[in-house]
């Protein structure tokens, strides 16, 4: 049964044809049978049997043009008294084919014939009726008409049921496109994110390491204390980035900020303070104050304020020169808290805090600008006028979409 389905859907011409010759030959026994005695009339009902079941053959690759010609075969039967037969079946089948994939105006054209073939039918052929009264001439006219309307209205129902389920299927292919884009934003604004902890974590604490080694090994002679002094800030500063790490890494594979039953807090505007005086061991100079009354304050806010100082002080140990210091300042607003990191360093290639460097150098600046961005801040960053660099940001106290 499911094979004879297939067969069906896969050459729906060739059973319209088939349903056609099937129709010839019940119109032709009809002709035989009914109008045996006239061959005037037989000449005229052949031809328009023929086109009427040429009408079914070919319904579905040019309705529209089947209808017409339907139309014409159905005028030809009123003007040459050829009485409907067999093969007027058709104009059931072009109705409903119409009214189902055919053009508008074609489906209206197709409901207007078949509220008038009744009555056009009825008044060619009057002897027909049961009886003289008007009455039930106009109710015979009513039941004839019922098949056609039916057929036209089952059509026009599909057409609208077909169009509901393509607008469906347009929708959801459209909404599908939109999650992917979605998704899409999504990831990569994931990727930038630990991106940025990344080159936070990485580059602050491997800075400080790099910086300790090389002071270790250049008085390991001279002033062990001081080597063994350095050895033990890049333990500390390893084990730092290891819990950062950590973190980081339970955040990627479980969505949360716990790994093997350990949590790790953020770093947050407290730590602000043991960060400068970690760089302090390094030996660059840091000047650190807090103006106006600490309070809680939004996480993201805390985290980015962190971030900033962390990377402006690796940057100032980077590019400042030996004999730089720096400054840190906080600065609590009603709405909002102000940072201002400054140095009397060198400082960095402009292209490097202008666009992250044509080499990919620079990414710490960037990050900070997308940090600062997603809290609603701003951010000025740049070279002093008397030499050295600055960082500002104002981060306000509400989230960016309030």
């Amino acid at each position: 049964m499911q094979r004879l389905y297939d067969f069906i859907r896969r050459h729906p011409t060739g059973v319209d044809t088939f349903w056609a010759v099937f129709l010839l030959g019940l119109s032709g026994m009809s002709i035989v049978a009914e109008q045996g005695g006239d061959g005037r009339e037989r000449v005229a009902a052949v031809p328009i049997a023929v086109g009427l079941c040429t009408v079914v053959a070919l319904r579905r690759r040019a309705p529209e043009k089947m209808l017409l010609l339907t139309i014409v075969m159905g005028i030809a039967q009123l003007l040459l008294d050829v009485r409907p037969g067999a093969a007027d079946f058709a104009m059931l089948v072009i109705i409903y084919t119409v009214s189902t994939v055919g053009e508008r105006w074609a489906s209206r054209l197709a409901l207007a014939c078949s509220l008038g073939a009744a009555g056009l039918s009825q008044l060619r052929w009057p002897e027909d009726s049961p009886s003289d009264s008007w009455v039930q001439s106009v109710f015979v006219v009513v039941v004839l008409t019922v098949p056609f309307v039916l057929a036209w209205v089952l059509g026009d129902s599909i057409r609208t049921r077909r169009a509901y389920f393509s607008q469906l299927e347009e929708r959801a292919a459209r909404l599908e496109r939109e999650r992917e884009a979605q998704s899409k934003v999504a990831v990569a604004a994931e990727r930038a994110r630990i991106a940025r902890e990344l080159h936070d974590v990485v580059a602050h604490n491997v800075s400080v390491m790099v910086v300790q080694a090389d002071g270790a090994a250049y008085v390991m002679d001279a002033a062990p204390d001081q080597a063994r002094q350095a050895l033990e800030t890049i333990s500390s500063t390893g084990r730092q980035a290891l819990a950062e790490m950590r973190r980081l890494l339970g955040v990627l594979r479980t969505g949360d900020t716990r790994e093997s039953g350990e949590y790790v807090p953020q770093p947050d505007v407290e730590q602000i303070e043991d960060l400068v005086d970690q760089v302090r061991r390094t030996g660059l100079a840091v000047d650190f104050k807090i103006e106006g009354t600490p309070r809680p304050l939004p996480t993201g806010v805390e985290l980015t304020a962190y971030r900033i100082v962390q990377e402006a002080l690796t940057n100032t140990r980077k590019h400042g020169g030996p004999d730089a210091g720096a400054s840190v300042r906080l600065v609590y607003f009603d709405d909002g808290l102000g940072l201002l990191v400054e140095d009397d360093g060198r400082g960095a290639a402009h292209e490097l805090y202008e666009d992250g460097g044509a080499d990919g150098a620079g990414h710490g600046m960037i990050g900070m600008r997308e940090r600062v961005g997603m809290v609603g801040g701003t951010l000025d960053a740049g070279p002093r006028p008397g030499g050295g660099f600055r960082i500002s940001a104002l981060l306000p106290l509400k989230p960016a979409n309030q």
